[in-house]
């Protein structure tokens, strides 16, 4: 990984410890080394910087194909390891290089909603996660952040807003059929993103508020 990755796990670090009442619950929960697929909800931009300093191992992000459209930030977010994928379609090759990733023993970081949630609450997720664990069967590590959705405008400055990465214990899918259908791949997905609302406040739950009860 380029510089940055390094530089910027520092700078983002004293910002939380600076700006931010920041605190990881569950660290001891990942694993130090080994392939592992890491799942959280997602409410900021800053969530990536935020699990790259939290979860005390390299990782490798699957992001939204546009955050690379623009040369500079397509620069800094490959500098924290990140790769794009194609939201709404099947992109084999971003199925292809995190299947590269898992199977170099890596960590790999995605976001099941596919986008940032406006309300904070849980979305219907995206079946991709599911189908990547499926077809690896690397362990998964589910993640609630909550705090984040405080970071906009400046006014957020003022309070040093309290963020929270709760980090759950990693599971693995239950076994599916050969022939996977869409509605048994629907339905490991809503077991998946179960795991995540249980770390989350009921508040934040949202679609998922049933499973993680």
């Amino acid at each position: 990984m380029p510089w940055f990755y390094y530089v910027g796990r520092l700078v983002v670090r004293m910002l939380l410890l600076l700006l931010t009442r920041w605190r990881v619950k569950g660290r001891e929960n990942v694993p130090s080394q080994g392939s592992l697929l890491v799942v959280a909800n997602h409410l900021n931009l800053a969530d990536p910087p935020l699990l790259a300093v939290s979860l005390g191992r390299k990782a490798i992000f699957m992001a939204k194909e546009e955050l690379f459209r623009f040369r500079l930030s397509g620069y800094f977010i490959h500098g924290f390891g990140a790769f794009p994928v194609h939201r709404g379609q099947l992109d084999r090759k971003a199925l292809r290089q995190a299947g590269q990733v898992l199977g170099e023993g890596l960590a790999l970081v995605m976001f099941p909603e596919a986008t940032r949630s406006k309300s904070a609450q849980l979305q219907p997720a995206f079946s991709g996660s599911a189908l990547i664990a499926l077809r690896s069967g690397v362990p998964i590590l589910p993640i609630g952040i909550t705090g984040t959705e405080r970071i906009k405008g400046v006014a957020w400055l003022l309070h040093r807003p309290e963020i929270t990465v709760n980090i759950g214990h990693p599971f693995h899918l239950p076994p599916a059929s050969s022939k996977l259908t869409k509605v048994e791949l629907t339905k490991l997905t809503d077991y998946m993103m179960g795991r995540i609302a249980e770390l989350l406040p009921p508040e934040y739950r949202g679609d998922y508020a049933e499973q993680g009860n």
